[in-house]
């Protein structure tokens, strides 16, 4: 998995930093977490087309975190975009949708959108590589975290399969299916032959007040992108307004079990994250401050 920040900042377009919007990159799979203002600008600049968006994901209806979906939709409409858009998102995100996009005139839309309203603590997409989970936040408005768990690899114990001279063949693949195999009269069991890689986890939790279900919700992650809107001089304006302050991000890694984090949605009154970075440190020590345009791979 590879997630790219496109935007890092809160309610409001700073300088250096756009409106939340990250985009995941899983093999054919490109989803989309939120959309805000000058999204597709952000993925032109990072040479990312629009067009390959599979999926896009709204953790909440507040528009610096969907105010960019119009223009990201219409550009698609003159893109011949010929999947079908799937849009994620929690309750009423259907009724949102539709309000926004009648409020002006779009020229020959033909983006066919398919709209998924999804609840807490649910397993709402699987394929064969991974499965998205989304779990509710505790914000001023209805919202969601999502995580992608990755499934389980088989990879081939060539310590114990040479033992039967078996270490290159099509009849490996069965055996990383899973599947019992014979070769030269010998049966060699998945159990045996191959080692269980676990799958990478992401989490995405943005826009919410600390509560046990985020930590629950994130329990091992491989990887933690949390909001960090208010540093902790500043608890009571996060309280005020439910979100998180550096310290609540980093005792959610720390609670979790989480191996890395990254912080986001910084408000636009800092210009460096580099205290909102320390103070994480003193809680959560493997944690880094996004930044618009950084990737990183999990």
């Amino acid at each position: 998995m590879k997630i790219t920040f496109l935007g890092t900042s809160s309610m409001v377009p700073t300088k250096n930093r756009n409106t939340t919007s990250m985009l995941i990159n899983h093999k054919s799979e490109n989803i989309l977490v939120d959309c805000g203002e000058g999204t597709q600008r952000q993925l032109k600049i990072q040479k990312l087309s629009p067009a390959k968006i599979t999926k896009i994901l709204i953790t909440h209806w507040h528009g610096d975190h969907i105010l960019g979906l119009p223009g990201l939709i219409q550009t698609l409409s003159h893109s011949e975009y010929t999947k079908t858009l799937e849009v994620y998102g929690p309750k009423n995100t259907k009724k949102y949708l539709n309000n926004l996009l009648n409020s002006f005139q779009y020229q020959d839309t033909k983006v066919k959108i398919k709209v998924i309203e999804i609840n807490s603590n649910k397993k709402f997409f699987e394929n064969k590589d991974f499965s998205l989970h989304s779990q509710k936040t505790n914000h001023s408005t209805y919202g969601l975290a999502y995580s992608m768990q990755e499934k389980e690899k088989r990879r081939i114990n060539l310590n114990y399969t040479k033992k039967f001279g078996l270490t290159k063949d099509k009849i490996l693949g069965k055996l990383q299916q899973g599947k019992t195999i014979t070769f030269k009269g010998k049966k060699i069991t998945p159990e045996k032959g191959t080692i269980l890689i676990p799958g990478k986890k992401l989490t995405i939790v943005l826009d919410t007040e600390l509560t046990k279900d985020l930590i629950k919700f994130s329990n091992n992650s491989d990887l933690l992108v949390s909001e960090s809107t208010f540093s902790k001089e500043l608890k009571k304006e996060a309280k005020k307004s439910k979100h998180m302050t550096s310290e609540d991000a980093a005792n959610l890694a720390k609670k979790s079990k989480s191996k890395k984090l990254i912080l986001t949605h910084f408000s636009q009154r800092f210009t460096t994250t580099s205290e909102i970075q320390k103070e994480a440190k003193k809680i959560f020590s493997n944690v880094v401050c996004a930044k618009d345009f950084t990737s990183y791979e999990v």
